[in-house]
């Protein structure tokens, strides 16, 4: 059992080294990485080990492995962007304004609907639950929580309320990508913390069950954050421009 539980270990570190080279753009698409036998050596642990982090790396997309040809790193537009180690991986190595900008589309077109069906569904205790983070949120802006946690919380358990299956198994995508999301938007804006009275404009619609306003509260959320990194690309582009003049 502990031999087991060690190789699950090794297994989950080698993802995760592997995983982090491949999104720092370490190994290319179309890069060959080493062989079975020359990770085995270099990362010092069993051959078994090694094939499993190769066969959880294929699933992730990033990868693939096939006789005579070798480990192959796969073009971006394989991989699963929806998992979040290779999100968190990808963020972490260059979380690019554009790659931001497509995940705040995204976010519109989901978070708005799932807004809509936590006021449809009104459970109660989740949406108590809702209250909780804003009230952390509230808490966040006295300085008495981090403000990043606080917000994700909120946004999370939006996608709890739905008490859809699809929604919530978003939820570890979502998290992912707001931890630097989050950060990025309030820094273009000069604030540490989020609105607390946009977010209980939202509560307060869901909490109401006031479908239409649930939706348009967090739609307007969503398209602000939108405008402030478009703005901040074009804002970059004007420089860029203004320096090749």
């Amino acid at each position: 059992m502990d031999r087991q539980q060690s190789g699950r270990n090794l297994t989950q570190q080698l993802v995760h080294v592997l995983g982090a080279a491949i999104a720092s753009g370490r190994y290319q698409p179309g890069d060959g990485l080493p062989s079975e036998a020359s990770l085995c050596d270099e990362h010092g642990i069993s051959r078994s080990a090694t094939r499993e982090a190769i066969k959880m790396l294929t699933a992730k997309g990033l990868i693939t492995s096939r006789p005579r040809q070798g480990i192959r790193v796969q073009q971006r537009a394989q991989w699963n962007l929806f998992d979040p180690d290779v999100l968190g991986w990808i963020l972490n190595a260059s979380p690019s304004l554009e790659m931001l900008r497509e995940f705040l589309q995204l976010r519109m077109a989901i978070e708005k609907e799932a807004a809509a069906l936590a006021a449809t569904d009104r459970d109660r205790v989740k949406i108590a639950a809702i209250g909780v983070a804003l009230q952390q949120m509230k808490e966040a802006e006295e300085g008495l929580r981090d403000p990043v946690e606080a917000d994700i919380a909120f946004h999370i358990n939006i996608l709890n309320a739905t008490n859809n299956p699809f929604y919530i198994q978003l939820s570890s995508f979502i998290e992912t990508a707001l931890r630097v999301s989050i950060r990025f938007t309030n820094r273009i804006k000069g604030v540490e913390t989020a609105s607390y009275a946009n977010h209980k404009k939202l509560f307060d619609a869901i909490d109401r069950g006031e479908i239409l306003a649930a939706r348009a509260a967090s739609a307007a959320m969503q398209a602000e954050a939108l405008a402030l990194i478009e703005g901040e690309l074009d804002r970059r582009e004007i420089e860029v421009n203004a320096a090749t003049a």
